[in-house]
């Protein structure tokens, strides 16, 4: 993604964030897109304890994050869906200090409500006639369900790999793929829309790791916003949406 690319898509996260009364200030946050309605809950408590901060949200697959953040984009903490996406990241000296895993993730095979395609296990990712899609090789949950379906020696027959795990979970939703593999959090996120069916994955799960990064204006602040992550608090905040701990 090009330097413009980021800029605006940067520009529709902040645009009309300006205070309108008082010295509030702006904590930028960039998160993988599995991370949703976890960090927006989370975005709601840390501001709920510091009253004088505006947390915003960029959410988007991590690959996607990372290239913005290689290129410049003024983010002040990063959580990522994958410890590989991270370690680049900090191998270009952006972050601060060493990244901490907060949580994690697990694939499942995911269905639209109701089942109508009849699939009954991973296997099912085989199937020809069957319309299926993973997210795209490169992307965490992509790479994850490669593993899982690897490791259940299944030879994936995908019609579809989406840029981030969301736009995979909409078109299960939506009725446009038989099946899916997704996060397990995601499911829980769609309500009724799609439901989940065992994988026996085992012990395959994706680490999130997270870090304060050196563009951060407030560094100190961004490490608060981690260290909140990483509290108790962070933690009851992503188990009730279905992540594990790290």
């Amino acid at each position: 993604m090009g330097l413009k690319v980021w800029a605006v898509a940067l520009l529709m996260i902040t645009a009309g964030c300006a205070p309108t009364g008082g010295d509030s200030q702006e904590l930028v946050v960039f998160a993988a897109a599995s991370l949703t309605e976890a960090f927006g809950e989370i975005e709601r408590a840390f501001e709920e304890a510091r009253p004088d901060v505006d947390v915003r949200l960029n959410l988007a697959g991590s690959p996607t994050l990372r290239e913005q953040i290689l290129e410049g984009a003024p983010a002040a903490v990063f959580a990522s869906a994958s410890t590989g996406v991270m370690d680049e990241v900090a191998a270009a000296d952006k972050t601060v200090g060493v990244p901490m895993v907060f949580a994690r993730n697990r694939v499942v095979l995911a269905v639209p409500a109701g089942n109508p395609a009849g699939v009954r296990g991973l296997e099912d990712m085989g199937r020809e006639e069957l319309f299926v899609g993973t997210c795209a090789p490169g992307v965490p949950c992509g790479d994850l369900a490669r593993a899982v379906l690897s490791a259940a020696g299944v030879e994936l027959q995908t019609d579809t790999n989406e840029p981030d795990v969301r736009a995979l979970l909409t078109k299960l939703a939506t009725g446009e793929l038989d099946a899916g593999l997704v996060y397990a959090t995601d499911v829980r996120a769609a309500g009724g829309a799609v439901a989940a069916i065992p994988t026996g994955s085992g012990a395959l799960t994706a680490p999130y790791p997270i870090a304060a990064l050196t563009a951060a204006p407030d560094p100190g602040l961004a490490r608060e916003f981690v260290a909140f992550v990483l509290s108790d608090r962070g933690r009851a905040i992503l188990a009730d949406h279905g992540f594990e701990a790290p």
